[in-house]
This record gives structure tokens, C-alpha cells and sequence, in this order.
């Protein structure tokens, strides 16, 4: 008898600092997205990030702002 209950998702979320393309500069997605979060918070956002920090900072901001709960 099948399930309707689905399988961790472990393999499709990677930490940050394991991304290929983690190096790279931050998506231009990403730095709005974090300009917006960073606004909400009253904090700055630093220039020049890498596709892997702005990831863990939009993270942090989510938090602190309550979004992407």
C-alpha cells in the first residue's frame, strides 16, 4: 500500500559554503531581495558579496524580520 507521505528533501539543500558556485558574486535576485530585508531590519547590507554569503545573510534577515517563515 503506497503512502502519500514524501521523502526528506536532505538531498536537495545544500549548506551555502558547499556550493560550486558559492564564489561567485551575489545574483542581482539576491541583493535585492537582501536590500529589502536589510531596510525592513534597519541594518546595512555589505557590498560585494559572494552568491554563498548573501544566502546565509538572507537567512539571518529572514529570521530577524519574521519573513520566509
Amino acid at each position: 500500500m503506497a503512502t502519500n507521505e514524501q521523502e526528506p528533501a536532505s538531498n536537495t539543500i545544500k549548506d551555502p559554503a558547499d556550493w560550486t558556485t558559492g564564489d561567485e558574486p551575489a545574483t542581482g535576485a539576491q541583493q535585492s531581495y537582501l536590500h529589502t530585508l536589510a531596510s525592513e531590519a534597519h541594518e546595512e547590507v555589505p557590498e560585494e558579496l559572494s552568491k554563498a554569503e548573501a544566502s546565509q545573510r538572507i537567512d539571518e534577515l529572514q529570521e530577524k524580520t519574521g519573513r520566509g517563515q
